[in-house]
């Protein structure tokens, strides 16, 4: 059986919650935007981009709104949607590896263009990663 490493990461603001450094609800709506609006231009992100229909208005709501709270926030999701079940609401897309890596390498480049510290933006992609992974319900 093969040892886990521990991932190794520079410290970051510990006093203030990701929402707060984020810049609020302001910051956490300007790097929902940069990485939908990279989905829809980058052509490296195209099979994620299919995954999301013909409009991505939904999305970002969505996604604002659970970032909100996932990051220290007000629970918009949870009073608006209840429990957000990420797992279950996934399941009738199908989202394999390839899906997995195209949403972490979006949203690196949204929070580098929306110039998050990177040692907050290493740990954000790092959980992010494990959650996109836990997403997965097909092979490649």
């Amino acid at each position: 059986m093969m040892a886990t490493i521990p991932a190794v990461f520079e410290p970051f603001d510990t006093t203030r919650t990701i929402f707060e450094q984020l810049g609020g609800e302001p910051g956490v709506q300007a790097l929902v935007d940069r990485f939908y609006d990279l989905m829809d231009i980058e052509p490296d992100l195209a099979e994620l981009r299919a995954l999301h229909g013909p409009t991505l208005d939904n999305a970002r709501q969505r996604l604002f709104r659970f970032l909100c709270g996932y990051f220290g926030g007000p629970d918009h999701y949870v009073q608006r949607f209840g429990h957000p079940r990420l797992r279950a609401r996934h399941l009738p897309f199908s989202i394999g590896t390839q899906a997995r890596d195209q949403w972490v390498v979006c949203m690196g480049r949204a929070l580098r263009d929306q110039q998050v510290p990177e040692p907050l933006a290493e740990r954000l992609l790092h959980s992010f990663y494990s959650t996109a992974d836990w997403m997965r319900n097909r092979e490649g």
